[in-house]
């Protein structure tokens, strides 16, 4: 990419999407779109359409598509999925359409078999039985990765997937309906510390294990993604030094957020899937690492999303 490419961040008002916009605006790149005011509505194919045509984008990154943890795919799964599905296949084959030169689709590591072998490689998608919890959801987003590939084999388009590990920062989802684990966890043990609550209860029995990632490291792996990775074959974006059971999480949140409390779990509750590592070394090789230390990205969270907004957003 060129600072004056013409580049659009489709999903931008998501977690991952707005951090990439920023990053674009950080480095100087003069021609980005996907600020809300401009652009088109995801799930109408003639407002994608007409948005592709008026601006011919050069460049796509595609993070929208709604999400949430395992209490919103639990309640909405019909609506997850099809909001995924449409929104994947109209920008995709827009971008197609209209010569986009490079698209990056974001995927998720819940595409992946809830028996996976770990750490997960992408050889492994398709191989087993998805998580219940959040199967809806995962199908939309493992169709997204393979309609990327299926116009790669039959156009030659240079349409590549990521897989990011569990993604956390400033301007996540903080809802106690659609939280994921991070942003959940911080909102229950900041409304147990302003309850002066003796404890707070967590789903699950705390030994789900998961690799977590901030949103900005995410961001600057895609723009390097963009300029460096050109297989259709997905790649995972992970944080290798980032990987907790939820129990040990909990236990690291609610120092960050000062909550004195006990910590209990309700193991009549779904864990999910019982471990979720990436293996990351094909973006090593390339040269990516993830630099943000969890600690720090986690506080950084917590101070923005809670003490300097005064409010808990989307809640």
């Amino acid at each position: 990419m060129q600072k004056q490419s013409r580049i659009y961040v489709a999903g931008a008002e998501t977690l991952m999407g707005g951090a990439i916009l920023r990053l674009l605006h950080d480095r100087g790149f003069s021609h980005v779109l996907g600020r809300t005011s401009e652009t088109p509505d995801l799930r109408d194919r003639a407002s994608v359409d007409d948005f592709f045509e008026t601006n011919a984008p050069e460049y796509v990154f595609l993070a929208a598509g709604e999400s949430g943890g395992i209490q919103a795919n639990e309640k909405q799964p019909a609506d997850l999925m099809i909001d995924n599905l449409t929104v994947s296949c109209n920008v995709v084959s827009a971008a197609h359409s209209y010569g986009v030169q490079k698209l990056l689709y974001i995927a998720s590591s819940c595409c992946y078999p809830k028996e996976c072998p770990q750490p997960m490689r992408p050889e492994y998608l398709l191989t087993g039985p998805l998580e219940s919890t959040n199967e809806a959801y995962s199908v939309a987003k493992i169709a997204g990765l393979k309609l990327c590939e299926a116009y790669s084999r039959q156009y030659g388009d240079q349409f590549i997937s990521a897989i990011p590990a569990n993604v956390f920062g400033p301007g996540d989802d903080f809802s106690l309906e659609a939280s994921h684990v991070i942003a959940g966890l911080m909102r229950k043990m900041h409304d147990a510390k302003l309850r002066h609550a003796q404890y707070v209860e967590l789903w699950g029995t705390g030994s789900a294990q998961r690799e977590f990632i901030f949103v900005d490291d995410v961001a600057d792996a895609c723009l390097f993604l963009m300029d460096n990775y050109h297989d259709s074959v997905p790649i995972n974006i992970g944080a290798p030094t980032h990987r907790f059971s939820i129990k040990q999480l909990a236990v690291i949140i609610r120092d960050i957020v000062g909550f004195a409390g006990e910590i209990n779990f309700d193991s009549s509750r779904s864990d999910g899937m019982p471990c979720k590592f990436l293996d990351s070394d094909p973006m090593q090789n390339l040269g990516w690492f993830a630099k943000t230390d969890l600690r720090s990205a986690l506080s950084a969270t917590y101070e923005y999303s809670f003490q300097k907004q005064g409010v808990v957003p989307h809640a």
